[in-house]
């Protein structure tokens, strides 16, 4: 029970680790996930902040002209087979008013709805927008400050007043406020449809309550007109539209990266499991062949104390049959005590044939390899056996190459013996049984024993080889389990096969040839 609970409080710590690694990873993945967007969100205050240092450069006493800025936006986004992309993920650029309408865009418009400009972020599958003030963009209830910008609509191709951006004023002076320099210098058209000319350069017009003049092209205005202008043409921000294909990039291949981590997390945690259950049912292994030899030596110690037992059993057998058979032998002796001693003599027999028997089978068998040629052992073990052919007139054949090969000549007799014992049982009066030796390999050769007798059934054929198994009323039930004891020692392998068409085969293989 001990082990148990260790082992499950261990797979308990190395899930936990494995859980570990995985909060770390999706921890880690958000912080990825947040830092692109931070970079997406500095990349937007950067053009943010370009813009508002590019408005500034290009207005001119708190005017800008679109004509002028368009440019600039178009070549910041440019339209590639209705796809805007460029080098920053810029999709598309809108400059609001002070009440968030859009003065001047550029790029997918469609990118920059309503609803968009009602946040001040919005992420979607394939872009992002952001709403964002520009620097110096104000408006004062009195006017312009310094720092505002006006966005004034114009068309220099269709102005029908003159370009003032070619040559001097009308009445030769060089003044410098009459237009701004570099800039176009063009008239304004009011409320009414009709175009405001500029003033002469000695009419400074009137002023505004914030100290700031206007500019010369709009002194023809009234202040209804002039702040209705302001209100509605004021840059005061700008949406940008970005688009998230970096982004989403990043996100993907570092959340395929922490889900490897993860992954080799886990088979790391499973393999260590693994490896630790391996190792505890190691433990329990070598622990059982601990156990496992303590219990075979006590086994084998029992198997040589009844080896003795039956050694000392066998001598007083001996005995008890030697004075029956003496009394047998009186002739003063009546019938009946001479029949007696006759079922005596037979029923001690069988005792000393049986403890015989699990004598050879409990010795230890030490296989001596020497050359020995099968023919000579086949005609050795017939000719001890052959009282019991003559008497049930059995045929005898041997056959096969004249074949030498590497075992222990004592423990082979034996098995032939036991064998041939086994077919002369099985076979009826004026049977046959067939000897044949055969060459397999180079290095190997089979033994085959045949007969006729009643055979084997296919459920006996794997039993008849444990100890105690017969068929035979006569037999002790260990002369097969004695062979098979002694082909294993060799090395060899026996087999119980049906005959054809009737009997049994017995083959031994793997028998090693002699050199």
């Amino acid at each position: 029970m001990q082990p148990r609970r260790n082992s499950t409080l261990i797979y308990g710590l190395l899930a936990g680790a494995w859980l570990l690694v995985v909060g770390w990873q999706v921890e880690e993945h958000q912080r990825v996930v947040e830092a692109s967007k931070s970079d997406l969100r500095g990349s937007s205050h950067e053009i943010a902040r370009t813009l508002g240092a590019v408005t500034r450069a290009m207005s001119f006493r708190g005017t800008l002209f679109q004509d002028r800025l368009d440019p600039v936006l178009k070549e910041l986004v440019k339209v590639r087979t209705n796809a805007l992309v460029n080098s920053s993920g810029l999709l598309a650029v809108s400059l609001l008013n002070a009440e968030g309408d859009p003065l001047i865009s550029a790029g997918n418009t469609n990118l920059l709805s309503r609803e968009t400009l009602g946040e001040s972020e919005r992420w979607s599958d394939t872009s992002v927008t952001f709403v964002l003030p520009i620097e110096g963009a104000s408006f004062s209830s009195e006017g312009l400050t310094n720092e505002a910008t006006v966005v004034i609509p114009h068309n220099p191709t269709n102005d029908p007043g003159r370009d003032f951006r070619r040559g001097p004023p009308p009445d030769g002076t060089n003044n410098p406020d009459f237009g701004p320099p570099g800039g176009y210098q063009s008239p304004f058209t009011n409320a009414a449809g009709q175009i405001v000319m500029p003033p002469p350069p000695n009419d400074m017009g009137d002023r505004p309550r914030g100290g700031y003049r206007r500019p010369p092209w709009m002194r023809g205005m009234s202040d209804a007109e002039f702040k209705t202008l302001v209100t509605t043409h004021e840059l005061h921000g700008l949406v940008l539209a970005m688009s998230t294909e970096n982004y989403r990039a990043i996100c993907v291949h570092d959340l395929w990266l922490r889900f490897v981590i993860a992954f080799f997390a886990g088979m790391s945690a499973a393999g260590a499991g693994l490896a630790l259950r391996n190792v505890s049912k190691t433990a329990q292994l070598q622990i059982r062949l601990v156990r496992a030899s303590e219990l075979n030596s006590h086994l084998k110690e029992m198997n040589l104390a009844a080896a003795g037992l039956a050694h000392e059993t066998r001598n007083p057998l001996n005995i008890i049959r030697g004075l029956a058979q003496m009394l047998s032998k009186q002739t003063d002796a009546p019938p009946d005590i001479r029949e007696k001693t006759r079922v005596i003599m037979d029923e001690t027999d069988k005792v000393t044939a049986q403890l015989t028997e699990f004598i050879n089978y409990s010795r230890p068998r030490e296989v001596r390899r020497s050359k020995i040629a099968l023919k000579s052992a086949f005609a050795e073990v017939l000719r001890t056996l052959n009282h019991d052919l003559e008497e049930k007139k059995l045929r005898v054949e041997t056959g096969g190459e004249q074949l030498s090969i590497e075992a222990d000549e004592q423990l082979l007799r034996q098995v032939l013996f036991n064998l041939l014992i086994n077919a002369i049982q099985a076979v009826g009066e004026g049977g046959q049984i067939q000897i044949q030796a055969k060459r397999e390999s180079a290095i190997e050769a089979s033994l085959e024993i045949r007969d006729d007798g009643t055979g084997v059934s296919p459920e006996q054929r794997q039993e008849i080889f444990k100890p105690y198994f017969t068929t035979h009323q006569k037999g002790t039930g260990l002369g097969l389990a004695v062979v098979s004891q002694i082909v294993l020692a060799h090395g060899w392998e026996i087999q119980c096969l049906p005959n054809t068409p009737k009997g049994a085969i017995f083959r031994i293989t793997h028998l090693k040839l002699a050199v």
